[in-house]
């Protein structure tokens, strides 16, 4: 269990946190890029307790800044594009995507005031069909090229997830806990599809695994699964928010400390290995609400659990909107959740020192496509959805 004091180094996200410092050290995915049009070019967006709004201006130029306007606080949510930034629907301050106060109407023409307002501002990158942004210090790092998104054999689609009503770490726990797998999903899971049955509801499927492993890596943390049959998957925690799943990354974003936004980048390898040159965005799925009523959180809502992510949803939940981690008894299988939060402590620390944290990119040598073994996972997962014997390549 954690202290008090440890817990809320782990989970608050806003700035000057220890937590929320670390998390803009990286660029983060903020909203598809299909949410701006000419006819909404303005987007309200909450990340890491910060409420902005993201914009495109007539010129095309994407910014994200301060919500509230530097004159009196009106929402810039509402403000009009034009060729060179977005103007304040109150009284017309004009901004553009750096943040720079290019014309204060009311004052007189030769009033030099415009110079003197600097409005918060945060980079935009379009990347995948997404617009990322960096809330962190200058000189901002490159985004990660990691193979799910950087490789050209294939295709991607974005899932855009209900909001999840809980803290962001309560998923990444949950990325380096495989003993879930076997008992949460064991309805829905690719034995049960198949028409095999679990000897109990208790168990699931966990007897079918013989260990864990968990080891550090330079991407992040990577679990293993040892099946009594000889299999053997494994999976990478990409640090510090984004899991590699078997066929893409499912990428979590703090909206604050008590909300979570969460984008899942899908790959499909074409199959003949052949390249794709088209370079249109990916199209974008928004899957419906795991819970009803949407609004409420437990015990005022009700998950359904007929989907692998409703039954994670409901998990990460309906342990709080913050987990208290000062009540846990945790056990051999969760080492991995232990690695992980030494992790965070230890980056946490470097942060603070003013060193660059675990991940961070800032050399395009090394950042041409970063190997997370995604095209192994997905044969894999291909192999045990056709319920075929694995080959000899694939086993331990």
């Amino acid at each position: 269990m954690l202290t008090k004091e440890q817990n809320e180094r782990l989970t608050r996200v806003g700035p000057g946190t220890p937590g929320g410092e670390l998390l803009r050290r990286y660029w983060l995915p903020i909203s598809v890029a299909e949410d701006l049009t000419d006819d909404k070019p303005t987007k309200f967006v909450r990340v890491l307790g910060e409420n902005l709004v993201l914009f495109k201006d007539k010129s095309g130029r994407v910014g994200l800044l301060d919500d509230r306007c530097s004159h009196r606080g009106a929402s810039l949510c509402y403000g009009r594009v034009e060729e060179r930034g977005i103007s304040c629907a109150y009284h017309g301050w004009l901004y553009d995507v750096k943040g720079n106060c290019l014309e204060t109407p009311p004052e007189p023409a030769e009033s030099k005031f415009p110079a003197t307002v600097k409005h918060k501002a945060y980079p935009v990158q379009k990347f995948i069909g997404m617009y990322w942004t960096y809330m962190g210090p200058q000189p901002a790092p490159l985004i990660p090229q990691y193979d799910a998104w950087a490789r050209k054999d294939g295709r991607r689609k974005i899932f855009i997830q209900p909001q999840l009503d809980c803290n962001w770490f309560q998923a990444m726990e949950n990325s380096v806990d495989p003993a879930h797998l076997q008992i949460l999903h064991q309805e829905t899971a690719l034995d049960a599809a198949r028409g095999r049955k679990p000897v109990s509801t208790t168990r699931g499927f966990t007897d079918d695994v013989t260990r864990f492993e968990f080891e550090e890596v330079p991407i992040g943390i990577i679990k293993r699964r040892f099946y009594t049959n000889g299999i053997k998957d494994e999976h990478p925690l990409i640090f510090p928010n984004i899991l590699r799943q078997f066929n893409g990354t499912q990428i979590r974003v703090p909206i604050d400390d008590t909300h979570t936004m969460i984008f899942i980048v899908r790959f499909m390898p074409t199959e003949d290995g052949s390249i794709i040159e088209d370079e249109s965005d990916p199209p974008v799925v928004h899957v419906k609400p795991y819970k009803e009523p949407v609004e409420e959180i437990h015990p005022r809502t009700r998950f359904r659990l007929n989907e692998v992510q409703a039954q994670d949803h409901m998990a990460w939940e309906t342990q709080g909107p913050i987990a208290d981690r000062t009540r846990e008894r945790l056990a051999t299988s969760d080492a991995g959740v232990v690695m992980l939060r030494d992790l965070m402590f230890r980056e946490m620390d470097r942060v603070a020192k003013g060193l660059d944290p675990k991940g961070v990119v800032r050399e395009q040598a090394g950042n041409e496509i970063i190997d997370t073994h995604l095209m192994e996972s997905i044969r894999e997962m291909n192999f045990w959805r056709e319920g075929r014997e694995l080959p000899e390549s694939l086993r331990v």
